[in-house]
C-alpha cells in the first residue's frame, strides 16, 4: 500500500506544485521543490526498505509521516483553487487514492501480526 501510495501522492504534489500559479514563484523556486520531493521520495522509499527488513524505529517515522502527509493533502484539497479543471481533477484523484492508501498502510502496520513481526 505504502508502495503504491508514493508515487501517487508524488504525481498529485508535482501536478500542484507545476499547474498551480503563484505570484512570484520563478522556476528557480518550482525546480527547488521538485528537488526536496525527488530527496524526500528517496528517503521514505529507503524507509520501506527498512520497513521490510524489520526496523521497527521505520514504523514509527512512517506511521508520524503518513499522518502528516493525510493532513497536508486533505488541508491542501480543500483550500486551494486550480484554476485548470484537469489540474484539479487530477490532484483530487492522487489525493484521495493515495491518502486512502497510507491510512491503510497505518492501520496494517499496527495490527497484532504486524507487531510480532517487529518484535524480534
Amino acid at each position: 500500500m505504502w508502495a503504491a501510495a508514493l508515487p501517487l501522492l508524488v504525481i498529485g504534489y508535482l501536478i500542484d506544485n507545476l499547474m498551480v500559479p503563484t505570484a512570484g514563484a520563478t522556476l528557480f523556486v518550482k525546480g527547488m521543490a521538485v528537488m526536496i520531493v525527488v530527496v524526500v521520495t528517496a528517503i521514505v522509499a529507503t524507509f520501506l526498505v527498512l520497513l521490510r527488513q524489520g526496523y521497527r524505529w521505520t514504523r514509527t517515522l512512517l506511521t508520524a509521516g503518513g499522518f502528516g502527509s493525510i493532513a497536508y493533502t486533505v488541508t491542501n484539497l480543500f483550500t486551494v483553487e486550480r484554476e485548470s479543471p484537469v489540474a484539479a481533477f487530477g490532484y483530487a484523484v492522487t489525493a484521495i487514492i493515495g491518502s486512502v492508501l497510507i491510512a491503510g498502510g497505518i492501520y496494517l502496520l499496527h495490527r497484532k501480526d504486524a507487531n510480532a513481526f517487529f518484535v524480534r
